[in-house]
C-alpha cells in the first residue's frame, strides 16, 4: 500500500505554519544545536567547580566561575521562564540539555513501563519546592559546587529515568523535571502554539501517515494546549491536522481553564510560585529573620544550649566555606527552612482563602476555584522573573554597569503583571454568578490577592 504522507490544508504560507514545517524537516540542525548547547551547560557547570573560588577582583569575561554564575542565574534561569510566556516551551524542545540528554539516553533505555507512582500529579509542586528549599540551604545562586549538586544532580536524574522507561522518549521531563510545572503554567499565555484540527484528522482516517515519536508523550489527536507540548515540530503537517498557529495569549487560560481542574496545579501556584518563592528571594533582606535570630542566640546562651550556634555543617547540606567568612550555623539553617515554609503557608493560605470567597461569591465550586486561580498566572509569572533577576542586578552593579532603570523596570513589570492578572480575572469572573454584584465582588477578591502579592514584592524591593 502506497503510504501518504498529510501536510496542513490551511495556507502553507502562513509565516508560522511555515515555521513549524522548517523545523520538522530540520531537525537534524535542531539535534546539532541540542549538542552545542549540552556541552556549553557540561562546561559550565563542571568547570567552576574544579577552579579555586574567584576574589574581588575577578569578572565576569575574566573568570570561568563568575562568567558560569552570570550565565546560570543572570541570564538562563529568568530569561527562560520569560520565554514561556513569549514562546511557550520552545526552550525544552529547542535547547534543553535535560531534556535532550534524557531523549539521548532513553534510544537505550529497558523500555519499562511507567509506574503509577511516576506519574502522580503532585511530583511539580513536590519538586520544585524541594529544588527551591534546597538551593537556598547551600547558596545556589553563589557558589559552583551548589550548582554542580542541584543541576548536576537533575541532570543525571534525567539521564537513569532515561534508561529506565519509555524508549526515545522525555518521561523526565513529562512527570519530574522540577520546573515542568511551572514551565507548563507560563505557557498557557503563549501566543503560539502546535494545534491538531479535529475535523482535518478526522479526514485522514482510514490512510496511512508516519508515525511520530512525541517525546512529551502527548495524545496527538487532541492536542491543542501549550502547557505540555515542548514546541519541537516534530508532529508539523501530521495527517494534514497539526501546524503551528498564533493565538490571544489570554485563550487557553479563558476558554480551557475549567477543564480538567487540578489541585495540585493550583497549589503549585499559589503555595509554590507565588508563597514559597517569595520566601526563597527576600530572606536575606527580612528584618524579622534578623530579629528572630539575635532574639533565639540569647535565648541559647542564657539557657547553655551552644551546639545550634555551630557551623560545623557540610557543604552539601548547608552553606559552609569559612574561607570566604559564609558558613551557616545550625540556627541559620532552621530559621531559613522556617521562615520560607512559614511564607508558604501564610502567603499560600491567604490567597486561597481569598479566592475561595471569590469562588462563592460566583456560586461555583472546584473547579471554578482552580480556574479563578489560572489569572494568577501573569503575576507569578512576573514574581518569579524580577526575583531571579536580582541575581542578574547583583552581578551587573559588581561590573559597575549603570543600574538607574532597574527599580522603576521592576515597578513597571510588576504593575503590568497585576493589570494583567485583574484583566483575566475580570473575564473569569465574568463566565460565572448569576449577577453582575456578585462578579465584581468577586473580582474584588481577586484585587486584595494581587494588593497582597505585590506588597510582598514591594517590602522586598522598596520598604526594607
Amino acid at each position: 500500500m502506497q503510504t501518504i504522507t498529510f501536510h496542513s490544508k490551511r495556507p502553507p504560507s502562513q509565516p508560522l505554519a511555515g515555521l513549524g514545517e522548517a523545523m520538522r524537516r530540520h531537525r537534524h540542525w535542531i539535534i546539532g544545536l541540542q549538542w552545542l548547547v549540552v556541552m556549553a551547560y557540561a562546561v559550565l557547570l563542571i568547570g567552576p567547580a574544579l577552579l579555586p573560588m574567584p576574589d574581588e577582583t575577578a569578572h565576569v569575561f575574566t573568570h570561568l566561575t563568575v562568567f558560569a554564575q552570570f550565565a546560570f542565574w543572570g541570564i538562563w534561569w529568568p530569561f527562560v521562564l520569560l520565554s514561556m510566556i513569549l514562546l511557550g516551551r520552545a526552550w525544552c524542545g529547542l535547547l534543553c540539555p535535560e531534556g535532550a540528554l534524557t531523549e539521548f539516553a532513553s534510544k537505550w533505555s529497558l523500555n519499562r513501563p511507567i509506574p503509577r507512582w511516576l506519574r502522580w500529579g503532585g511530583w511539580p509542586f513536590v519538586a520544585f519546592a524541594g529544588t527551591t528549599i534546597y538551593g537556598q540551604l547551600i547558596s545556589v545562586y553563589q557558589y559552583p559546587k551548589a550548582v554542580l549538586v542541584v543541576l548536576g544532580g537533575s541532570t543525571i536524574a534525567a539521564i537513569i529515568m532515561g534508561l529506565l522507561y519509555a524508549r526515545e522518549k522525555r518521561v523526565w521531563c513529562r512527570y519530574m523535571c522540577p520546573v515542568n510545572g511551572v514551565f507548563g503554567l507560563l505557557a498557557k499565555l503563549a501566543p503560539v502554539h502546535f494545534r491538531a484540527d479535529e475535523t482535518a484528522w478526522r479526514t485522514s482516517l482510514g490512510t496511512r501517515s508516519p508515525a511520530i515519536n512525541c517525546a512529551p508523550l502527548l495524545p496527538l489527536r487532541t492536542l491543542d494546549s501549550a502547557s505540555d507540548c515542548h514546541n519541537c515540530g516534530r508532529c508539523s503537517g501530521h495527517r494534514g491536522a497539526i501546524q503551528l498557529e498564533g493565538r490571544q495569549p489570554n485563550s487557553e487560560i479563558l476558554n480551557q481553564g475549567k477543564q480538567n481542574p487540578s489541585g495540585w496545579q493550583s497549589l503549585l501556584l499559589i503555595f509554590g510560585m507565588i508563597g514559597l518563592a517569595m520566601g526563597a528571594f527576600e530572606w536575606s533582606a527580612s528584618p524579622w529573620l534578623i530579629s528572630a535570630k539575635q532574639l533565639i542566640a540569647e535565648w541559647l546562651i542564657n539557657h547553655d544550649i551552644l551546639w545550634p550556634l555551630n557551623d560545623n555543617a557540610p557543604w552539601w547540606l548547608l552553606t559552609h566555606y569559612p574561607e570566604l567568612n559564609d558558613s551557616f550555623s545550625w540556627l541559620d539553617g532552621a530559621l531559613l527552612l522556617g521562615y520560607m515554609l512559614g511564607n508558604m503557608l501564610v502567603m499560600g493560605s491567604i490567597i486561597t482563602s481569598l479566592l475561595v470567597l471569590a469562588t462563592w461569591l460566583l456560586g461555583a465550586g472546584r473547579a471554578v476555584f482552580h480556574h479563578v486561580a489560572l489569572s494568577l498566572v501573569p503575576l507569578a509569572g512576573s514574581g518569579l522573573f524580577v526575583g531571579l533577576t536580582a541575581t542578574t542586578v547583583t552581578l551587573l552593579k559588581a561590573e559597575q554597569v549603570p543600574l538607574f532603570w532597574v527599580s522603576p523596570s521592576r515597578a513597571v513589570l510588576l504593575t503590568a503583571a497585576t493589570l494583567w492578572t485583574l484583566y483575566l480575572g475580570w473575564r473569569i469572573c465574568h463566565q460565572y454568578g448569576d449577577s453582575t454584584t456578585r462578579r465584581l465582588l468577586a473580582w474584588l477578591c481577586l484585587a486584595v490577592t494581587c494588593t497582597a502579592i505585590d506588597l510582598g514584592w514591594a517590602m522586598w524591593f522598596w520598604l526594607w
